[in-house]
């Protein structure tokens, strides 16, 4: 069977260079690699964008790779468009369906879990927002604390500088069916992520009948240590050809 094609679908405050060193990787392995916008606005339409993305810039099997709310994407993404074989989640939500980001952190222990929000993140505004909609961002000290805690420190300002916020709606919305149910999953478990705890992740992975793997690594391990979901996205690829 020919290689699959590796889309890898980035979270909130985050874009596509977040995948940098997992895609180099996977490029000097000959796989074709794409990294789609996720226009962190809403599930529906976050996962129709990237179902759309997939279903017109691939051919071929397709391991469809998910970090963080990336996870809640894919998850909605996967059954419909193109031919995705295989799921990976890193550091991601893996939800079910009628589940929403804010319900799966609710009481999950996560720093982002705290009765003041603001206290954490910094809530704007945007242009052609749905009613009572906002845009949130990383608070310095929680890029630094909380989020990207195992990256140098030069590295998390360029994190908190160059963030890419969610909406509020992103994280209220409910998921759809979920594509882990008739696609097989893939896991890695940052077990020092203080967003999605590890406890969260392992749930969820597990319900999903996920492969799991544990990284001694923040909510950004795809970065600090990238080597880990670059083994999980080729123990996917090399599934296929079983």
């Amino acid at each position: 069977m020919a290689k699959p094609t590796i889309v890898l679908v980035h979270g909130a405050w985050a874009d596509g260079s977040s995948w940098d060193a997992v895609a180099s990787e996977l490029q000097a392995q000959d796989f074709t690699v794409l990294t789609p916008p996720n226009l962190l606005h809403g599930v529906a339409g976050d996962a129709a964008y990237v179902s759309s993305f997939v279903a017109q810039r691939t051919t071929g099997p397709v391991v469809l790779v998910g970090h963080s709310y990336g996870g809640f994407v894919i998850t909605n993404a996967a059954a419909a468009g193109g031919d995705v074989r295989a799921l990976v989640y890193v550091d991601a939500f893996i939800p079910d369906e009628g589940e929403s980001v804010f319900q799966i952190l609710g009481g999950s222990g996560s720093a982002l879990d705290v009765p003041d929000p603001t206290t954490v993140l910094d809530i704007v505004g945007y242009p052609g927002a749905p009613e009572g909609d906002a845009e949130a961002f990383l608070k310095a000290s929680t890029v630094h604390d909380a989020f990207a805690q195992d990256l140098p420190e030069a590295a998390r300002w360029l994190i908190h500088a160059s963030q890419r916020p969610i909406s509020l709606g992103a994280n209220t919305a409910p998921s759809g069916p979920p594509a882990w149910r008739s696609i097989p999953s893939w896991a890695v478990v940052g077990t020092q992520d203080k967003v999605i705890t590890p406890e969260t992740q392992r749930s969820m992975a597990e319900r999903a009948d996920a492969t799991i793997t544990e990284v001694a690594a923040s909510h950004v391990s795809l970065v600090s240590q990238p080597t880990s979901s670059i083994e999980a996205i080729l123990a996917a690829a090399a599934s296929l050809g079983d």
